[in-house]
């Protein structure tokens, strides 16, 4: 298992992710820790590539839908945008570039 963590500036919103490494080496999210709460990844439901950053468009045990993204260079990850439900998504970062398909 691989560990990374990010942390804003701008907020105490700390994430940290847990993947597995597969046979061809692609690191695969499989639980996010923010805070004190443990979430695990039920599925991957999209990943994509922009030039700097590789995002994850995930399904947690507790419901929401997580868009994450990894920059390789730095291994940090950060929690893009959260949501509860299809009506309410919250943001933090800037959209990621692709599809607009795939975001919150």
């Amino acid at each position: 298992m691989i560990h990374a963590s990010s942390s804003r500036e701008d907020s105490r919103l700390r994430i940290r992710v847990d993947c597995y490494a597969g046979y061809r080496g692609e690191e695969t999210p499989r639980r996010l820790t923010m805070g004190q709460n443990h979430i695990t990844v039920v599925a991957v439901q999209d990943r994509w590539l922009a030039p700097d950053h590789r995002y994850f468009k995930i399904l947690g045990d507790d419901g929401g839908l997580y868009i994450i993204r990894h920059a390789p260079l730095q291994d940090t990850w950060q929690l893009v945008c959260y949501q509860t439900d299809p009506g309410q998504a919250h943001r933090f970062s800037p959209a990621p570039q692709g599809d607009p398909q795939r975001l919150c």
